[in-house]
């Protein structure tokens, strides 16, 4: 399996991921204070919206290199 074999495949699946969740998120931890014994920090959680015409885009160039013969 050559490497343009593997690119197309993970182009491929990371479209049909894209396109079956729609995004993804994650949590950042943004302020950090110590006073003493005492410890504060604030997490936030982000969320990141992935297009569809992305997703579709990928699962297409994946498509297209698997097409390809050299």
């Amino acid at each position: 399996m050559g490497p343009l074999k593997i690119l197309a495949i993970i182009l491929i699946v990371t479209g049909a991921l894209g396109l079956a969740y729609g995004g993804f998120t994650y949590t950042k931890n943004s302020e950090q204070l110590k006073l003493g014994p005492v410890e504060l920090s604030v997490k936030q959680t982000k969320t990141v919206n992935v297009p569809i015409w992305l997703s579709l885009g990928a699962i297409v160039a994946g498509a297209a290199l698997l097409a390809v013969r050299k």
